[in-house]
């Protein structure tokens, strides 16, 4: 078993394996744009970023990770990780 590469303390699974939907979690969102949480935090803050809550949780949309330029990966999609030479 092949260890994955952790962008945020204590989150281990690569963005690859990560579902979307039309929010992601605060770590996932850290993860996606490869900073701490608390630069999500503070993006939040400044505006940069929009969030819902869901089920008593603070979610970013997103609709505002596309707007900072993040391409998510597409489910299924072959990845740097899994590609076969």
């Amino acid at each position: 078993m092949s260890a994955a590469r952790s962008i945020v303390p204590g989150f281990t699974e690569p963005a690859s394996n990560l579902k979307f939907g039309r929010s992601v979690s605060l770590v996932q969102a850290a993860q996606l744009l490869q900073v701490s949480r608390r630069t999500v935090y503070n993006r939040i803050k400044d505006g940069q970023l929009t969030t819902v809550r869901a089920r008593g949780s603070q979610r970013v949309l997103v609709s505002s990770l596309y707007e900072l330029g993040v391409e998510l990966p597409m489910p299924g999609a072959p990845n740097r990780h899994s590609v076969q030479y």
